[in-house]
């Protein structure tokens, strides 16, 4: 059985794709911006106070050599740097099971997630900070907040943590009124951003029953500044057996009006999807050319 699901630009699910240039650092890089020393629920909400939507999004990453998972609300990116809030502040607490990967194990995340959920909880309630995101790495779950006063804040920290005895914590903070920390730590790179999209459409595939294994044709758009360019991009795929669907022009997207669509046979899973697409937006980057979407027909059992 055969449906359609597009995921474009400008349908992709509701979805914007954002054009970014921001880089993803490593926890190293972070601990530089911040003078940091010793370095799956998401309950809790700071939208009402900053009158901004959140959108929790998590994407897994390279932290100084080792895998890591980083949560983060993407909403505030439109809302930051927030000036009355030009301090950031950490809580690093040392997981007592992680994974041999160093992030948390299954029988860990629950006691994981009441902590997150009740420091969150008293750190904005009685600093009306705002939470912005989280890592997990090496055995570590770090929290990561923007304060306005930082007055007494390690009370409340310690507050929280006294009921939890078995966990050891660190915390410090640092003066961030450019907001470093979110935007060149936290948040995700192009790439990154990229992938998130890709799983978000595959998470829908799945919803709909779609057998992610099960090859079909995958349709992909490009869009170029010129000509000379999109004959480029074309010499550069022409091993990758990809078919051209469309050659033509698009007078409404500015000053990328020369459009390509092109199509091969593949697999959906994330692991098959990131391939090509990060392939191929890489190669968009490369001449100055937007990678668009990807769309593909939904597959189910006959």
């Amino acid at each position: 059985m055969t449906h359609t699901l597009t995921m474009k630009k400008k349908i992709i699910i509701g979805i914007t794709i954002l054009t970014l240039t921001t880089i993803a650092f490593s926890m190293g890089l972070f601990d530089k911006l911040l003078g940091k020393k010793n370095p799956e629920k998401q309950t809790i909400s700071s939208a009402k106070e900053t009158g901004h939507k959140e959108e929790w999004e998590f994407y897994f990453s390279n932290v100084d050599e080792k895998l890591g998972s980083i949560f983060v609300d993407l909403g505030l990116l439109k809302i930051a740097p927030m000036l009355n809030r030009p301090n950031v502040v950490w809580v690093s607490i040392k997981m007592n099971n992680p994974r041999e990967d160093g992030l948390s194990s299954h029988e860990e995340s629950g006691p994981l997630g009441d902590i997150e959920d009740v420091l969150v909880n008293n750190i904005n309630a009685k600093h009306n900070s705002i939470y912005v995101g989280r890592l997990t790495s090496a055995g570590n779950r770090d929290l990561y907040f923007y304060f306005g006063d930082t007055t007494l804040y390690d009370k409340a920290i310690s507050e929280v943590m006294v009921a939890f005895p078995k966990y050891q914590f660190d915390f410090g903070s640092k003066e961030d009124k450019e907001w470093d920390g979110y935007f060149n730590f936290l948040y995700p790179s192009p790439q990154q951003f990229q992938s998130i999209q890709n799983r978000r459409v595959i998470d829908q595939l799945e919803k709909s029953g779609d057998i992610l294994s099960k090859s079909r044709e995958v349709f992909h758009w490009i869009y170029f500044k010129s000509e000379s360019d999109r004959g480029k991009y074309i010499e550069k795929i022409k091993n990758d057996n990809f078919t051209i669907v469309d050659i033509g022009s698009d007078n409404s997207r500015g000053e990328f009006v020369f459009k390509l669509a092109i199509k091969r046979v593949d697999k959906v899973d994330a692991k098959s999807v990131d391939e090509y697409v990060i392939y191929l937006w890489k190669l968009a980057n490369e001449l100055n050319a937007e990678y668009d979407g990807w769309e593909t027909s939904i597959e189910k059992d006959e």
